[in-house]
């Protein structure tokens, strides 16, 4: 009777082993649809002069991923830059204080304007460029200064002071209104947003191509982490990235969420050399 017992329990277990349902976290294609490893991903990184991470800023498995891969490249080649969206360029030498000089974090908090979901998905790549001391670009426009974009089109920055000019790129920005990036956002607003919307979005994107190419240096990798439709089908920063050094390597992660990780739905193809799929239904970081 107790070995009968025993082969019910190995015969159940099995069972259930069969029919239950692996729950992976994230699966990781090629922009060609092609399934790829972690590894082919990390090595495109290494032998890039800038990868720009695209990420949904709600997705706890970007943002690990973003933190492993940024680890493990720092393993293979330590020389690096990091850099961010999430920080404005007037908030520089605040970045720099928390990284070189050990600037309290209370203190970061207050002067330093970081994202309400800093502490999770953001503060752990800061800390780290604070271990290791590693330079950490705060690469985005001040907001006030997109917003008078949009109010009223690059020509509202010409009164700006030489130190304001600073924080931005140089005037007048590069801007082609036929870019997908740019027409779609004009499509979806209809004429809510005016000419100016894409505008305040192509001051972002001209802004942080900016201050990646004047942070990068031969010999080192700048990784940049941006919200993905900064840099999704080879457009926006990359575009501008492309503009002004056409021989940079750069290497583009992108994030997409789907009902199903086994393939990559059409739409998602080709968004960037590597693009992370997580599940729809995950729970999200704010």
């Amino acid at each position: 009777m107790k070995k009968y017992k025993v082969l019910i329990l190995i015969f159940s277990t099995l069972h259930f082993s069969a029919n239950a349902q692996d729950k992976p976290a994230y699966s990781l294609f090629s922009g060609k649809a092609k399934k790829a490893q972690y590894a082919q991903m990390l090595k495109a990184m290494q032998e890039a002069d800038v990868v720009l991470f695209g990420e949904y800023h709600d997705n706890p498995i970007v943002h690990w991923l973003q933190y492993e891969s940024t680890i493990d490249l720092y393993a293979k080649r330590p020389n690096m830059v990091l850099g961010a969206e999430m920080f404005e360029a007037d908030v520089q030498t605040v970045v720099d204080r928390y990284v070189f000089d050990s600037l309290p974090e209370k203190e970061f908090q207050k002067t330093g304007r970081p994202w309400p979901n800093h502490k999770t998905d953001y503060k752990p790549l800061l800390d780290f460029a604070r271990e290791k001391r590693i330079p950490f670009i705060a690469t985005n426009i001040p907001r006030k200064f997109a917003s008078a974009v949009f109010r009223g089109g690059f020509e509202a920055l010409d009164t700006l002071s030489a130190l304001q000019k600073s924080w931005i790129a140089p005037l007048p920005p590069m801007y082609d209104s036929t870019l997908p990036c740019y027409a779609e956002i004009g499509k979806a607003v209809g004429m809510h947003g005016g000419p100016n919307l894409p505008k305040a979005q192509a001051i972002k994107d001209a802004t942080m191509a900016h201050f990646i190419l004047k942070n990068h240096q031969p010999g080192k990798i700048f990784i940049h982490y941006n919200g993905a439709y900064h840099s999704n089908n080879y457009q926006s920063i990359y575009w501008y990235l492309k503009q002004l050094n056409p021989s940079l390597k750069i290497v583009t992660i992108s994030t997409a969420m789907q009902t199903q990780l086994k393939t990559l739905d059409a739409e998602n193809k080709g968004l960037a050399d590597f693009i992370i799929v997580t599940p729809e239904n995950m729970t999200r970081t704010h």
